[in-house]
């Protein structure tokens, strides 16, 4: 959504306007889950998109030619900041590391996955976040820390469960103050790549999101394969994932197969289906 400056000003504890409330300010009502999936329902567009993916390039081959999810597509479509420090660090599945670093951050034990003791339960840190008080900058401080983990977990960097959050992103968190200077677009988009790799492989039966980034490129991209037209959509705004929250699918969309929308893909025409999402930003409301 915004390119650089736009991000970084948006970015106030890390992830734009996702993240809760403002470190600073007053407390915003934070979205548990951008979009409403129905894996029964998407997963025949998951599948028409998937298959014309190649690793080799990270393009879509479509009949118009071959397109991408690019920084700058990110950067619109989440509200996150694309420059910045890379968000890596290091990887310790150990008891003391999860129960060291959940005291710091969210000032209890945690509550971990039985399969895997670096999972950490992401309704447990749904209700720390809901309990806090806000009265205090540190209240204030762990209810961000809170509901950026969620955002971590059940939207950028999920694996095929949403359930829980892997402990090694607690680390990014402590430093309050460096939170907002993380390339986390870059970071997302690495995974949807790495996501999309795996999914192309013949043995690969399940796709790790992030679906929102996902779905929400291809249906500002391709307006052929949409839920609804984008002309009936609240005007485009950063992010622009949130005017796709509430849309509703219509019966004739959610009753598609991927032959369905494989054809519609087929017939694309170029300049007609191929939108552009930062265009859509200056000019309002277009009707395709």
């Amino acid at each position: 959504m915004h390119a650089s400056d736009t991000t970084q000003g948006r970015g106030a504890a890390g992830v734009a306007e996702f993240q809760g409330p403002s470190p600073r300010g007053g407390v915003v009502q934070p979205n548990r889950n951008l979009l409403d999936w129905d894996d029964k329902r998407i997963s025949p567009l998951l599948a028409a998109l998937v298959e014309r993916w190649r690793p080799e390039t990270h393009t879509f081959v479509l009949p118009v030619g071959e397109v991408t999810v690019t920084l700058e597509d990110v950067a619109h479509i989440f509200g996150l900041p694309i420059d910045g420090e890379p968000v890596s660090g290091w990887t310790d599945s150990s008891s003391d590391f999860v129960q060291s670093q959940s005291m710091a951050i969210f000032g209890r034990q945690p509550v971990l996955s039985r399969n895997s003791k670096s999972y950490i339960k992401l309704s447990w840190v749904r209700s720390i976040r809901d309990e806090e008080s806000l009265d205090t900058e540190e209240s204030i401080m762990r209810y961000v820390r809170c509901q950026i983990f969620c955002l971590l977990g059940s939207t950028l960097f999920t694996d095929k469960s949403t359930a829980y959050a892997h402990a090694k992103y607690l680390p990014l968190l402590r430093d309050f103050d460096r939170i907002h200077t993380y390339s986390w677009g870059s970071a997302c988009l690495a995974h949807l790549y790495r996501a999309l790799c795996r999914a192309s492989r013949y043995d690969t039966k399940e796709m790790d999101d992030p679906l929102n980034l996902l779905f929400v490129w291809a249906w500002e991209r391709m307006p052929c394969i949409a839920p609804v037209p984008r002309y009936i959509l609240p005007p485009a705004e950063i992010p622009v994932a949130m005017r796709w929250s509430h849309s509703e699918r219509s019966a004739a969309w959610l009753e598609k197969t991927v032959e369905t929308f494989r054809n519609d893909i087929d017939y694309m025409q170029e300049g007609f289906d191929i939108g552009i999402i930062c265009g859509s930003l200056s000019g309002g409301r277009t009707k395709e």
